[in-house]
């Protein structure tokens, strides 16, 4: 079975929580992830966006069989500016496999002592979207959605690599003006320690 993520707006920080969103709230020892692109002569290192932080213990019960660790945190960032409809955006990674400069998952044993790593614009306006909190229920292996665990939704992406564990299935949705292309979904996927990002759409 996979682990479907269910979201709901909050009102506090949600520090330290499992969260879609927000900033993520990071131990002394992990950065915030960057992604080096090309304005003009000058070379930019432009902050991925935040995509959620999953607190393991959270999910344990979910997870009998061990496939993910059952404490501390697991992180997902991306180059998601395009796809919520910034098309002027310098690091489009566009469809298909996903170069690694792109994406980043990190994961730190530490769930304690972590502290907000908050991105704002020049004006002081918070970078991405608002914090909302996340449930966890049992879904199918090959469920559609945001979910943990199980298979690609598409075929397509698990005839590329079989085998593989999806880490974390991100899917539209037009509540956050999310759109991967025509109903596109990004998939992280893990096998042996390697970590692959692939997006493919209808």
């Amino acid at each position: 079975m996979a682990i479907r993520l269910i979201f709901n707006p909050a009102e506090q920080p949600l520090a330290g929580c499992s969260k879609m969103w927000g900033c993520p709230d990071l131990p002394d020892a992990l950065e915030y992830p960057t992604v080096s692109v090309e304005d003009g002569d000058e070379t930019i290192e432009d902050p991925m966006t935040f995509v959620c932080q999953i607190r393991l213990a959270d999910i344990a019960a979910l997870d009998p069989e061990g496939r993910l660790p059952h404490e501390g945190m697991l992180y997902f960032f991306a180059c998601l500016d395009h796809f919520f409809g910034n098309f002027d955006a310098l690091a489009s990674p566009g469809m298909g496999e996903w170069d690694s400069r792109y994406f980043r998952v990190l994961y730190s044993k530490q769930s304690d002592d972590l502290h907000p790593h908050r991105i704002v614009f020049d004006d002081g306006t918070p970078y991405g979207l608002p914090a909302e909190s996340i449930s966890f229920e049992h879904c199918p292996d090959k469920a559609d959605g945001f979910k943990l665990l199980g298979k690609p939704f598409f075929d397509e992406i698990e005839d590329l690599f079989p085998g593989w564990t999806t880490l974390l299935q991100l899917d539209c949705d037009d509540r956050w003006n999310l759109l991967f292309y025509d109903m596109g979904m990004l998939v992280f996927l893990q096998q042996d320690g390697d970590i692959r990002c692939y997006l493919h759409s209808l």
